[in-house]
């Protein structure tokens, strides 16, 4: 698991959306695919982490999912798990991502490489860079 995150890891394993909806002592919940995330809203302040499933690399809807949540003000841990790729690191960085937990093992070295590879970026995102537009022109 790759982690980014300063504070201590939670030991206790996610739920499913309807059980953490239903559980008032659950801290942690998985989303699989598709699922509604807006569900969670009222209830961040119980919430410690959340896992988005990524059934396939090509699943784009948890970066939605991520997006979501930090937008609303989301601050717990974030995790992608399942077919994530090296590729995908940095964009899901900037979806508000912080902790990974892949199928296959990633090279360290390559999500290094991965997380550096542009200095700037265009949009404004989750991880709050600053456009590269609003460097140029304040």
């Amino acid at each position: 698991m790759l982690r980014f995150r300063d504070d201590e890891a939670l030991e206790e394993p996610a739920v499913t959306l309807d059980a953490f909806l239903t559980q008032e002592d659950a801290h942690a919940v998985r989303v699989e695919a598709g699922e509604d995330v807006r569900k969670l809203i009222p209830h961040f302040g119980r919430l410690k982490l959340v896992e988005i499933a990524f059934p396939r690399f090509r699943d784009g809807r948890g970066y939605s999912a991520a997006r979501i949540l930090r937008e609303n003000g989301y601050q717990g841990e974030l995790r992608a798990e399942g077919d994530v790729l090296v590729d995908q690191i940095l964009f899901m960085r900037r979806c508000g991502f912080d902790s990974f937990a892949p199928h296959q093992p990633l090279d360290p070295q390559l999500v290094e490489e991965a997380l550096n590879r542009f200095p700037y970026f265009y949009q404004t995102a989750a991880d709050r860079a600053v456009p590269v537009w609003k460097l140029r022109h304040g």
